[in-house]
């Protein structure tokens, strides 16, 4: 089983920024089974978290040339840009993460759903002899 903390792939890669000018802005990523952390460039400033339960959907990958490019979509139907060089496969870890960490999070339902339902166990009843 994979540990909240386990860093499942780490390096290089980009986010369209919001501005008027959507800039490429390169980051660097830490995957883990439960989020994507996204490190600005600069030494000890704070990551920004896209932690999977709130990320709907990995979409709209497209290769071209040197890029992957590839949307984070997330349950609010917000969509972040991202691309990474072609060989890095982040859009393949990111989706397979994002399907892992929601599997684990249905079996928990799921069994949170079976304890509740169960019923409970019948009292002892009186003893023949």
């Amino acid at each position: 089983m994979k540990t909240p903390g386990e860093v499942l792939r780490e390096g290089e890669l980009e986010k369209r920024s919001d501005s008027l000018f959507q800039l490429w802005k390169k980051k660097r990523g830490v995957l883990t089974p439960d989020r994507l952390s996204l490190f600005p460039a600069g030494a000890g400033a704070r990551p920004k978290e896209l932690r999977f339960h709130s990320i709907l959907k990995v979409d709209c990958v497209e290769r071209t040339g040197k890029y992957v490019y590839f949307t984070i979509v997330t349950t609010d139907r917000k969509e972040i840009d991202f691309r990474c060089a072609g060989e890095s496969c982040w859009s393949a870890a990111i989706t397979l993460a994002l399907i892992d960490f929601q599997n684990r999070r249905a079996l928990q339902d799921f069994r949170g759903r079976q304890e509740r339902a169960a019923p409970a166990p019948a009292p002892p009843g009186p003893r023949s002899s």
